[in-house]
């Protein structure tokens, strides 16, 4: 689920809601999940993972991360980033282009104050994204920082929440027939231009 607390007012958020809403209805699951794709501009490579966005809030997407991670390091040196929700429950797919960058501190505190034990040991525990030399050694290194109970209730300083805010979305809905939908909205000198695109 997504927490959406604020939405913003303008047409793509509110048609954002009527297929998430839509999508809740038939069950979707893992209906969180979003694919974040960035650029490593020291390798010149594209990498892409999904994540869980938590929240919106107004023009804000949030989904929480290790600032150390490998995506980090990529959103650090480039801040465009493209997302994509799928769900196939009503044959959706939302692609967003947006820029990134780390959420406020009173957004990270609030959220790691209100996940489990367990979570955040795993937050304090991983060096996301390093190599380590087995996964027993991962369940090792999380064991221990959940003893720690101490160490487990701060806030790592390494750990938080990333904002993106959308520029543009298209809104794909597959049909049968291969006559697919596709609704574009392009933020253009702070106002948003819709338009429909071919198949």
């Amino acid at each position: 689920m997504i927490d959406i607390i604020k939405p913003c007012a303008s047409v793509p958020y509110n048609v954002f809601c009527e297929y998430y809403k839509k999508a809740l209805t038939k069950n979707q699951q893992s209906i969180e999940a979003i694919f974040i794709s960035s650029l490593d501009t020291n390798a010149n490579e594209v990498d892409s993972r999904a994540v869980n966005l938590k929240y919106i809030i107004d023009d804000e997407w949030i989904f929480f991360s290790n600032y150390e991670s490998k995506k980090a390091k990529d959103f650090d040196t480039h801040n465009q980033i493209s997302a994509l929700f799928y769900w196939g429950s009503i044959n959706t797919q939302i692609r967003i282009k947006a820029k990134i960058r780390r959420s406020s501190r009173k957004i990270s505190l609030n959220h790691y104050a209100n996940r489990s034990l367990e979570k955040n040991a795993l937050a304090s525990s991983s060096r996301q994204s390093r190599e380590i030399g087995s996964y027993e050694d991962v369940v090792i290194n999380y064991k221990k920082t959940l003893e720690n109970t101490e160490l487990v209730a701060r806030l790592p300083d390494n750990w938080g929440g990333y904002s993106f805010i959308p520029y543009y979305f298209e809104f794909w809905e597959g049909h049968e027939s291969r006559i697919n939908k596709r609704d574009a909205y392009k933020m253009n000198d702070n106002v948003w231009e819709h338009s429909f695109l071919q198949p």
